[in-house]
């Protein structure tokens, strides 16, 4: 159901989250995260343009998250690279449709709802887990 970048901007974001003072190099992203460098460049360019990263030149730079991981949903990280597109008419252009037909309207409901599940978590929240599996990390 998630693009790929949505998929990795997710995972390059719960990583930076997981070492707020600390910023990271794009290598250390791309190796923490298994996205490929180039990729992650494009995703981590768009998330400075959405405001939920920036980076610093220079010795000690790298990029580092631009809020407080309890602020940033995944719906936000989602909306930043891939937005979930929802279905406001026919898509298949049918002008007798002048509103959603039962399959469309079903399939706009379907991503209502993951916008909403998606909205209500917050990258803190993922962190916080009692889940005994950390993103990004093996466990031994």
């Amino acid at each position: 159901m998630l693009s790929k970048t949505a998929e990795y901007a997710l995972r390059a974001i719960t990583c930076l989250a997981s070492r707020i003072g600390q910023p990271s190099s794009a290598d250390v992203l791309a190796e923490a995260t298994k996205v490929p460098r180039r990729y992650l460049n494009r995703v981590l360019q768009d998330l400075a343009a959405a405001g939920l990263v920036r980076s610093r030149s220079g010795p000690g730079g790298g990029y580092e998250l631009a809020q407080e991981p309890a602020t940033i949903s995944i719906l936000d990280v989602v909306n930043a690279v891939a937005p979930l597109e929802r279905i406001q008419s026919c898509p298949l252009g049918l002008k007798s449709h002048t509103s959603l037909c039962p399959l469309h309207a079903e399939l706009d409901r379907a991503y209502e709802a993951t916008e909403a599940a998606f909205a209500g978590v917050t990258i803190q929240q993922l962190l916080d887990s009692a889940n005994p599996i950390i993103p990004l990390r093996e466990v031994s």
